[in-house]
């Protein structure tokens, strides 16, 4: 579906027209927003605005990196919209066409971020603050703006792992931890990518040929938030490797009781063994066999020589 808004001379807009029969040149700018094209509406960026063949194939191929290609007439930008299903994180794509006079999007599904700047701007009384490049900052604010909830969700998964209130089995907590560093190595993927398109836009000398320099403290605006999402990132990435080494650690300890434990024990029944073992032998000529209180002897022994053991191990701090 392609959808277009045009902005007269007079800044009065038009929407509801069909691109065949639109006059692209009467318009000061305009907008054309290309919504799950078929084959035949995707021809019109070559046929009607003879965008070129690479930038072209860009949009007709997924997951591109987010980028930004200068033609003579318009800049190309690829860009990342992350959503969050089933706490997993899932990419779609959002391509720009901007220049002096247009602006076109093109994306292969509904996506939210288009349609409320969409419908803000269809809502203006007054249209002479805007512009293809404010349509594109609008936009591309909105993208930015909604990677934060994902970051935030994130915290709180990892605030939930450390405190462990629900007592979850160590197995459990690292699978949910491993899962939880792979959502965030996708949004490395955008935000990194994101930040440095960002930065070629603000340190670029085409930024002084087009009206974007105009526009200079809102990009730089975006950027700062991508910065701050970029080390939001990197510092819960470090959260859950220390995450991972404390649980490793933890386990290697309780590992480690367990063999000390299980050593105690060795240790005590050692010598009530080797004791049993003596009486167990068939010997004929064994005194203590023939003595009225060689039974309860040996126990005695035994349970003598277990306590001084384990009062000894207690002492060395074996229990600790």
């Amino acid at each position: 579906m392609i959808y277009f808004i045009g902005i007269t001379n007079d800044n009065h807009l038009e929407k509801n027209i069909s691109i065949h029969n639109a006059v692209l040149s009467d318009y000061k700018w305009f907008w054309v927003d290309f919504s799950e094209p078929t084959d035949e509406e995707l021809n019109l960026l070559s046929d009607k605005f003879h965008f070129h063949p690479l930038a072209i194939e860009d949009c007709v191929q997924e997951f591109q990196r987010p980028k930004l290609d200068y033609y003579k007439t318009y800049t190309f930008y690829v860009t990342h919209i992350l959503h969050e299903e089933n706490e997993a994180i899932f990419k779609d794509e959002l391509d720009f066409f901007v220049g002096e006079s247009c602006i076109v999007t093109f994306h292969k599904v509904p996506l939210m971020e288009v349609n409320i700047v969409w419908e803000r701007l269809v809502a203006q009384d007054s249209l002479t603050d805007w512009d293809p490049y404010y349509v594109f900052y609008e936009i591309l604010d909105k993208i930015v703006d909604n990677y934060f909830p994902l970051i935030y969700t994130i915290e709180d998964k990892l605030e939930k792992m450390i405190d462990n209130t629900r007592k979850k089995a160590m197995n459990q907590l690292m699978d949910e931890l491993f899962e939880t560093r792979n959502r965030l190595l996708a949004l490395l993927h955008s935000v990194n990518p994101m930040r440095d398109l960002l930065y070629r836009m603000l340190n670029s000398h085409h930024l002084n040929l087009n009206r974007i320099s105009e526009r200079r403290e809102y990009f730089s605006d975006i950027y700062d938030h991508l910065l701050k999402l970029s080390e939001m990132v990197m510092s819960n990435r470090e959260v859950t490797a220390d995450i991972r080494d404390s649980y490793l650690s933890l386990n290697s300890h309780q590992t480690n009781n367990v063999m000390k434990l299980l050593t105690i024990i060795t240790s005590i029944f050692a010598p009530l063994t080797f004791i049993a073992g003596i009486y167990g032998m068939n010997f004929d000529n064994i005194p203590e066999l023939s003595w009225k209180y060689g039974y309860l002897f040996s126990l005695v022994l035994m349970a003598a020589i277990g306590g001084f053991m384990l009062l000894w191990f207690r002492r060395k701090g074996w229990f600790r």
